[in-house]
């Protein structure tokens, strides 16, 4: 079964991309490579059970099982010592990539509240787009009475554009909500 974005990219998209920036080479066409998602918790230093909620809610939101981030090096001021669990993160490809891109601008991204669209500056200079979410609410999949405490997440989409107005070009054409 192909994703839903994926058969939009390929019909819609890869054809409006290779006119409106001259490639002759259909490989050079850019396209959404992988998506991050990170959750930090650094109050799960203090209280290890909440790695756990983290890691089922991320596990809900994108259909994978995260892996968990440790500390590098230690630093006393935050109570925290090399090793610890301080956080959670899962990377997507594929049509799983595609399912959660779809969820995410059609479903998730409206339902932020006093929502006017994300801001189209967020881009790295090499074509790479961070988002950054405060609530995990806006997602269908989290059930509102199981939750104890909002956590935002931090969801990085990777293109194989050279440049951001590439990328911009090619997010705006898959759905991405930008800010006008």
């Amino acid at each position: 079964m192909n994703a839903r974005l994926k058969d939009i990219y390929n019909e819609k998209v890869q054809p409006l991309l290779q006119k409106e920036f001259g490639y002759s080479n259909p490989m050079a066409i850019p396209r959404v490579n992988k998506i991050s998602i990170n959750l930090g918790l650094g109050e799960a230093t203090g209280n290890a059970k909440l790695m756990d909620t983290a890691i089922q809610e991320l596990t809900a939101i994108s259909g994978q099982k995260p892996v968990v981030t440790k500390a590098r090096k230690s630093i006393a001021a935050f109570k925290l010592r090399e090793g610890m669990a301080i956080g959670c993160m899962v990377t997507l490809r594929g049509n799983a990539m595609y399912e959660f891109l779809d969820r995410l601008t059609n479903i998730a991204l409206p339902r932020v509240r006093d929502f006017r669209g994300i801001n189209p500056k967020s881009f790295d200079g090499r074509g790479n787009y961070t988002l950054g979410i405060k609530d995990q609410l806006i997602f269908p999949e989290i059930d509102y009475n199981k939750v104890d405490k909002a956590r935002g997440m931090n969801i990085c989409i990777t293109t194989t554009a050279k440049n951001d107005a590439e990328a911009l070009a090619l997010l705006k054409y898959m759905g991405m909500p930008f800010r006008a």
